[in-house]
C-alpha cells in the first residue's frame, strides 16, 4: 500500500483491480510477469512495480508512453495475440 491512488488501502485496491484473480508468488518477480505479459501481447492494467524496474520491448514506445497503461492496451490490440486465439 502506498497511501495514494489505486493502492491507498486494500479497499482501492480491490476497487481498481479489472480482473477476478490474482498472482501470489514469493519474492519480488512482478518486474519479470510485466516483461513476460509484454511478450505474449498481455495488457497489463494494474501493477505497483516501479517504472525503473520495468522491461518492454522498444516497440511499446510507438504505442506512447510506456509508463502509461493504456500504452499496453494499444500495443496488445495493434499486435494481435501472440499464438493465435
Amino acid at each position: 500500500m502506498t497511501g495514494t491512488g489505486a493502492f491507498r488501502d486494500v479497499y482501492s485496491v480491490m476497487n481498481n483491480w479489472g480482473a477476478n484473480h490474482g498472482a501470489i508468488s514469493f519474492g519480488h518477480i512482478g518486474a519479470d510477469l510485466i516483461a513476460l505479459a509484454s511478450l505474449l501481447r498481455i495488457p497489463v492494467s494494474m501493477h505497483n512495480v516501479p517504472p525503473e524496474k520495468i522491461f518492454r520491448p522498444k516497440y511499446w514506445a510507438s504505442f506512447g508512453d510506456a509508463e502509461s497503461e493504456s500504452a499496453d492496451y494499444r500495443a496488445c490490440a495493434a499486435l494481435g495475440p501472440l499464438y493465435g486465439k
